[in-house]
């Protein structure tokens, strides 16, 4: 980013212009003050700096995760690189067109691996082409970067495991560490990352927590502080006495970044289909509220920041949602009253 930069008028806007290779830049801005320009101003001296004229995709892709690094985000940036490379990579932001978002999508749809078509789910492709515009618009400005056409973003599934389910999962053969991850999902209803990332400076065995909160707030998705049960302290309590690491989810002495091979072998263990690890928080939540719990109180479990959230997808399965709204539409008895 260049130091020497200058903020000014022109025509009764502001601009901002800096030289580069001796050849001066100047940019229109939207402010409307001065402290607003000169937050604007910095903000597009660095996409200048991330994006600068002839930047491909590649360059643009690389940067936004480097910008990430600690992210999760950018170790799936790094997996979807595989595909969106080939396709995005070698062009510019402006020669993306709806016609080359189109031609990935029906790309991936047929995609072929190890001579064999694999159906790509169209939430994949929806989050793949979610990153590539995200990182677009960090570089370019939400006005400048190129429309980034997706298909239809799936329903949310509505799978999650019944009591009897939950049992064969927990009784199928699996490794420790995917035991003990299965168990913490289930029971504090935490995300897969949040589980991964969880240290046993944040389990305390004593006060009979688990803190799935991080000091650096690296995420932006909602955890929580939530007590331990007796069957989850059992659990950590046969990981504590193996374990080789600060980490709670280890495997061989280190931590475990991925655990869907083992995970996916204990659920066709356990005989079972279309669960996945966000399956079992989605199970936490519909059993606590099948319980009768409030919804303010499951969503503080779930670290939902409020309960409109909690209450769009958890509510109905509550035994006494609605049941007023049903008492008013009984016809039949409101008949007999009024006769």
């Amino acid at each position: 980013m260049p130091g020497d930069y200058r903020i000014g008028r022109l025509n009764g806007r502001y601009v901002v212009s800096w030289w580069v290779d001796g050849k001066r830049r100047r940019y229109r801005l939207n402010a409307r003050d001065a402290k607003s320009a000169e937050r604007e101003a910095l903000d597009v001296i660095k996409r200048e700096a991330v994006a600068p004229v002839g930047a491909t995709v590649a360059d643009i892709w690389e940067a936004y995760r480097a910008e990430k690094e600690g992210r999760r985000v950018a170790v799936a940036m790094k997996h979807e690189w595989k595909a969106i490379g080939p396709h995005f990579g070698h062009l510019r932001p402006d020669q993306i067109k709806t016609s080359t978002c189109r031609a990935y999508t029906a790309a991936r749809r047929k995609t072929v691996v190890r001579g064999k078509a694999t159906c790509v789910h169209d939430g994949t492709i929806w989050t793949e082409l979610g990153h590539l515009r995200t990182a677009l618009v960090w570089a370019l400005g939400a006005e400048k970067a190129p429309k980034i056409e997706r298909p239809q973003k799936p329903a949310a599934r509505e799978r999650y495991l019944t009591h009897a389910e939950i049992g064969k999962l927990l009784d199928a053969p699996a490794p420790l560490h995917i035991k003990t991850a299965i168990h913490v999902m289930l029971a504090t209803g935490a995300r897969v990352g949040a589980v991964l990332e969880l240290t046993w400076d944040r389990v305390s065995f004593d006060d009979g927590y688990v803190n799935l909160r991080t000091a650096d707030s690296v995420t932006r998705k909602g955890r929580a502080n939530v007590p331990m049960n007796p069957t989850l302290r059992a659990a950590l309590q046969t990981a504590r006495d193996a374990a080789l690491t600060d980490y709670v989810i280890e495997w061989a002495g280190k931590p475990v970044a991925n655990i869907k091979t083992g995970f996916y072998a204990c659920v066709k263990a356990a005989e079972l289909e279309g669960v996945s690890p966000h399956v079992l928080r989605h199970t936490a939540g519909v059993h606590m509220a099948a319980a009768g719990r409030p919804m303010s109180r499951i969503a503080q479990y779930l670290g939902h920041s409020n309960t409109t959230v909690t209450e769009r997808v958890y509510a109905r399965f509550a035994p006494e949602h609605l049941k007023e709204e049903a008492a008013a539409l009984d016809f039949g008895r409101l008949r007999s009253v009024g006769s």
